[in-house]
């Protein structure tokens, strides 16, 4: 029997936070579902709640195995990276009630994973994604940005198991 594993994607965001929803079965993945959450209105505190209480939402409804969040990079606005940290932060403090394991991968290692190069556009990405998991049409860039950071865990859980295998068949282990 194929295990399967299903992995919740978030690009955090303090205006605009993507989620996608992959199934992995074996080597393929498998789209479930994917969406944005507006937290564009309101002082910051009420924009963090919107976020924590739609990821809650989201982990109750799609009871993922494994959570993966786009790490913080360096923005030229230090402002900007502090209310990117709390609503990373507000994204994963919502996966906490399910006691899930949280990954993290930089934003270029997931780019690098999806299109290739870690320099790839929201629109290499939203193209790549469309075409890797037979989406009808484009996601939206934030809900292509998570899918992108889930299925570079499913890229990154794949790779572990052949090398573990690889490993053990030569006695290595």
């Amino acid at each position: 029997m194929t295990e399967r594993q299903r992995i919740l994607g978030i690009d955090p965001g303090s205006r605009l936070t993507g989620f996608g929803v992959v199934d992995c079965v074996g080597d393929r993945a498998v789209y479930v579902a994917s969406g944005s959450v507006s937290s564009a209105s309101g002082e910051f505190p009420e924009r963090l709640k919107v976020i924590f209480r739609a990821v809650s939402e989201i982990v109750t409804s799609y009871r993922p195995d494994a959570v993966v969040v786009e790490s913080v990079f360096m923005h030229k606005n230090a402002g900007s990276a502090l209310k990117l940290g709390h609503a990373r932060s507000a994204a994963i403090c919502a996966t906490f009630g399910l006691d899930l394991v949280v990954y993290e991968y930089a934003p270029r290692e997931i780019k690098q994973a999806v299109v290739g190069t870690g320099a790839a556009t929201k629109e290499q990405i939203q193209h790549m994604i469309k075409h890797m998991l037979k989406l009808d049409g484009d996601p939206s860039p934030d809900a292509a940005d998570a899918l992108a950071a889930a299925l570079c865990h499913a890229n990154q859980r794949r790779l572990n198991r052949v090398v573990s295998t690889a490993t053990a068949a030569a006695g290595l282990k």
